[in-house]
């Protein structure tokens, strides 16, 4: 019997129940009915956030960033390429920390860009400087 899990929809914030077994299936939302996994990081603010970190069952990353950044602008490409790569066993999402001064303060964020990975809401693991795809995925699965 397959083990349910909890997973946070990336266009409307809710939580989906999934058989793990199933997960891998394109599953779909059960309010808006878009697609769970989009093979793309979504965006995060502080309104979804905590549901985000604290619903869902699944290991999620953080890409600290801001729109003027140099090193930011050359791994978003890289963050994306990794999102399709991960998902559905990672959560990969952005947060902008130009306009989410409070998320970058409450994490402690002191460079930008900065991976963070969380599972089930606690923070397991921290890279700051941009990497490349291959190495973000590299990181995420040796840290889990």
């Amino acid at each position: 019997m397959d083990e349910t899990l909890h997973v946070v929809c990336p266009h409307c914030d809710a939580v989906n129940r999934i058989p793990s077994g199933r997960i891998a299936e394109a599953p779909g939302c059960g309010r808006c009915h878009g697609a769970l996994f989009i093979a793309r990081p979504a965006e995060l603010n502080g309104h979804n956030v905590d549901r985000h970190l604290e619903r869902s069952d699944i290991p999620v990353l953080i890409d600290f960033w801001a729109p003027w950044c140099g090193p930011c602008k050359m791994m978003g490409p890289e963050f994306e390429l990794a999102a399709a790569e991960l998902e559905p066993r990672v959560r990969l999402v952005r947060v902008n920390t130009d306009a989410e001064e409070t998320l970058g303060k409450r994490f402690g964020i002191r460079s930008i860009p900065t991976l963070a990975l969380f599972e089930q809401g606690r923070e397991v693991a921290r890279q700051p400087g941009a990497m490349r795809a291959p190495d973000i995925i590299r990181w995420v699965r040796d840290e889990l």
